[in-house]
């Protein structure tokens, strides 16, 4: 190993990969609630609260209310209704603040019932009946009070129990209908249930009928193994589930009791889900209690909240107890929590201000800088500044090219002064060649350009081709995506058709061409309803027909084929229902095609309409991604209505500009990269390093695999050979796969197999294995010590002083010149080393050793590693 002579990583270097750290943040252990919180209702209470988090904005309660739907639709005076001995209603206690702000105070205050003999109303703010009449709810706080009236009727009725409407969404919150339970493919010890419980009678028949009905004891109830099993009485290798004083118990007991009915066939379903409130600005480690109503077919609402589940898109910045009681921890930015009942989506929306003041804000150079300077604001999170040209030139070439600027290009665009100089530098890398190779290899991988067997080559040579050639030429992208899934003929005739290579069947074409292409992840919808979204069964193979046409027959080369489209009837088959179904667009009606007509056009057709809402949105989040290192939405592949766009307002932007722009990529990329946004600098300001969302300064990455092999070689001025390529084919040019196995660097950076659709399959981590090839690698220590190399080809050059030899260094590494203390301590390690020579040695000798320690020093900071 060669020892490291002591470069000491740069300020910018240095901070560059601080940024990096906060990604992964750990959640912070639970303190104290923030000042404004009454820590318990004996303590001394404190009124008006403050915000604290909140500078300069005054935050005094002048009103508290009690409600149940959101406020704005709350008549003060209108009451609540509880029928019917099982009713129940979670209640809300919100603060009205000066600034009109509100806070939940739900279970900080006080409950009293006036008489009290009508209902109870837990601390979590749960109402329940007991008596028919009239009653008042109370919230207490010192100074200020709030009430509802509240009438219970009927509470000597008992309803029938509905097995799908209240029983089944008791199995899905305890968990015993998860694939990891009872739930999965076979079920556990003998007990089936549906996954999530998408299937309702199935469940009843598993339950009631099989194993001689021996799980179930309508005699006595309580003593249902069911039961037994739940609670922790019998042994249960699911351990406990339910409590036994809870309402989910109760309720199954009285399901037994009354016989296990399943209910009617006129029975009302649910329809679907609301949660108040949907959208909360709230300070960083506060409350906030939600309210969940299933709204039925018939009409009808029922207060599900202690039904429903819940589960936080980050859980580094927000918990959600089972009684939906969601609690903030201390990160700034924006959290979703997405709620489900049986299998309906709801999502309630917190804003986390850090609270700092945002002044002096760069210049607005597009409508990126409008919106993302706007929630800023909103956020009170002060931006970093615009990065120096420097930082910009290395930045902006990485992210469009896929390659370091040379010294040549570092000097022309340091020596220009005009305002211009950046836009014109981003239009000159948009007409490099290098533009096409580095996104080609991208979408390569994407597009599943793989390799099998050697009959394969021609495939993947002719399909990287075609897309690079798409590429540079700026082919609109609703075109390229046109001529790949509904390509046909052969692949010396038309490139597109080695998609099909890998995508084999209709379940493989669906799926990716909707996480592609549409930003939608469909696999769970193939078996049963989506956990997380709306699509069905029904919309999963309405999609497929699309891809139900689809013919194969031999090639002219050996493990090729030619792709057709079969004459007749486009229709798939569920395989849950045996129904034949047309094809559909997600969320669009059936389209009516001929036999003729192949319905991969028609998919083409709706894809690319401007108004289509997932094709523009989920291209654009891909590139913002690839640029900011975090989508808007996360995962980039992964859009839906329970995963929000961090700046909804930003992601309709740029969808709406790609459209307009006839899906232009190199004007999106263009305007992306014009942005102030993006020239961010990486350094994070004492207010925005905790920053993970908001883009109020660049997120540093580290270079993918091939563009860092590139990179290695280029300051080490050497070359990987690629088997069958040509001598300087850099690996972002690799057109498949199969280069992999020939090159260690590659497999351990995490180049991709190109065996999925999904950017996960590219792996960012930072490993040991991966710090230890740059160390002390065979190839890595052959680059450096090559007589061909850099560091021998400076220790032969007499022309030039050691200081002009290591500002190359620097500008081939970094884009930028040495700092004086660099140079100090690069000099006096030559010096070193010349000084052991003594008088028999071999001063070259001497120098080359030096100069290939330096290099290896640079190749090893995070500076050269990242792109910041």
């Amino acid at each position: 190993m060669r020892t490291f002579f002591g470069l000491q990583p740069q300020p910018g270097e240095q901070r560059a990969g601080a940024p990096s750290k906060t990604r992964g943040l750990r959640r912070p252990r639970l303190g104290p609630p923030g000042a404004w919180l009454l820590v318990s209702w004996v303590m001394c209470w404190i009124l008006p609260l403050s915000l604290g988090a909140v500078a300069d904005q005054a935050t005094d309660v002048v009103e508290l209310r009690i409600h149940y739907k959101d406020l704005e639709a709350s008549d003060p005076s209108e009451g609540l209704h509880l029928r019917g001995s099982d009713a129940r209603q979670q209640i809300l206690v919100s603060a009205m603040l000066v600034s009109g702000g509100l806070r939940d105070l739900t279970r900080s205050v006080v409950f009293r019932v006036e008489p009290e003999d009508r209902v109870r109303v837990d601390a979590g703010g749960m109402v329940t009946p007991v008596a028919n009449g009239k009653a008042r709810i109370v919230a207490s706080a010192p100074g200020l009070e709030a009430s509802i009236e509240v009438t219970v009727e009927d509470v000597e009725s008992v309803t029938p129990v509905n097995f799908a409407n209240q029983i089944v969404p008791v199995f899905t919150k305890a968990g015993c209908n998860g694939g990891g339970c009872h739930g999965k493919s076979g079920g556990q010890n003998g007990f089936r249930l549906s996954l999530l419980g998408f299937e309702p009678a199935e469940d009843f028949e598993h339950l009631v009928k099989e194993a001689r009905g021996r799980r179930l004891f309508p005699a006595a109830p309580e003593n249902s193994l069911l039961l037994l099993k739940a609670v922790g009485t019998l042994p249960h290798g699911g351990g406990k589930r339910i409590e036994s004083d809870s309402d989910d118990y109760r309720l199954l007991v009285r399901w037994i009791r009354q016989g296990m009915p399943f209910g009617k066939a006129s029975d009302p379903t649910v329809v679907g889900i609301d949660v108040v409130p949907k959208q909360r600005t709230m300070p960083m480690e506060s409350p906030q209690q939600l309210v969940v109503t299933a709204l039925y077919s018939d009409g009808s609402r029922e207060d599900v909240t202690r039904s429903a589940l819940y589960e936080p898109n980050d859980k580094e910045m927000a918990e959600v107890d089972s009684q939906g009681h969601v609690r903030l921890f201390s990160q700034p930015g924006d959290v979703a929590v997405m709620v489900r009942y049986q299998a309906k989506v709801a999502v309630f929306r917190a804003t986390v201000p850090l609270g700092a003041g945002v002044v002096d804000l760069p210049p607005v150079r597009n409508f990126i800088d409008e919106l993302v300077f706007g929630k800023l604001k909103t956020v009170g999170m002060p931006p970093s500044p615009v990065c120096d040209d420097e930082t910009f030139l290395r930045r902006v070439t990485l992210d469009i090219t896929g390659r370091l600027p040379t010294p040549a290009e570092t000097a022309e665009f340091l020596a220009q002064s005009d305002a211009s100089r950046r836009d014109r530098c981003i239009d000159r890398l948009l007409q490099d060649g290098g533009y096409a190779d580095f996104f080609a290899n991208k979408w390569s991988a994407l597009l599943r350009n793989k390799r099998s067997n050697d009959t394969h080559a021609r495939g993947t040579f002719a399909f990287y081709s075609w897309i690079r050639d798409g590429l540079y030429d700026n082919k609109p992208f609703d075109q390229f995506a046109r001529e790949i899934v509904a390509a046909s003929g052969q692949i010396d005739q038309n490139p597109p058709v080695a998609w099909y290579r890998q995508t084999r069947d209709s379940t493989a074409q669906l799926e990716d061409t909707a996480q592609l292409f549409l930003g939608t992840r469909l696999k769970c919808a193939q078996c049963h309803h989506h956990p997380y979204e709306r699509w069905s069964q029904q919309d999963y193979y309405g999609f497929a027909a699309f891809f139900s046409q689809v013919g194969r027959k031999g090639g002219i080369e050996p493990g090729e084929e030619m792709i057709f489209h079969r004459r007749g009837v486009a229709e798939a088959v569920n395989i849950k229902t045996k129904s034949k179904v047309r094809p559909a667009g997600l969320g669009a009606a059936p389209f009516q095609l001929s036999p003729d007509d192949d319905p991969r056009g028609a998919l083409a057709d709706w894809m690319s309409d401007p108004e289509n809402p997932f094709f523009a949105p989920s291209l654009v989040n891909r590139y913002w991604k690839h640029f900011f290192n975090r989508g808007l939405v996360e995962p980039e592949d992964d859009m839906r209505e329970t995963n929000p766009a961090t700046n909804p307002d930003l992601l309709k932007a740029l969808a709406r500009h790609f459209a307009e722009s006839g899906f232009d990529l190199k004007d999106l990329v263009r305007t992306i990269c014009r942005s102030s946004t993006y020239q961010l600098s990486a350094i994070p300001n004492e207010h925005n390093g905790v920053d993970r969302q908001n883009f109020s300064r660049y997120y540093p990455k580290r270079l993918t695999a091939e563009v860092l092999l590139d990179s290695v070689n280029r300051l080490a001025n050497a070359q990987t050979p690629f088997k069958g390529l040509p001598d300087g084919t850099r690996a972002v040019q690799l057109p498949d796969n199969s280069y992999n196995e020939g090159s260690y660097f590659l497999t351990v950076f995490g180049r991709p197999d190109m065996s999925s659709a999904c950017e996960c399959e590219r792996s960012q981590d930072a490993s040991l294995a991966q710090s230890l090839h740059l160390l002390n690698a065979k190839d890595i220590q052959e680059k450096l010590s090559s007589d061909s190399g850099r560091p021998a080809l400076l220790a032969k050059d007499t022309e030039r002083s050691d200081e002009q030899k290591l500002r190359e260094l620097y500008l081939l590494a970094f884009a930028r010149e040495p700092k004086a203390e660099e140079y100090v301590l690069a000099n006096a390690h030559i010096s070193r080393k010349m000084e052991r020579v003594g008088q028999e040695g071999d001063p070259q000798a001497a120098k080359r050793e030096a100069y290939e320690d330096i290099v290896w020093a640079l190749v090893n900071t995070k500076e050269f590693l990242f792109n910041h």
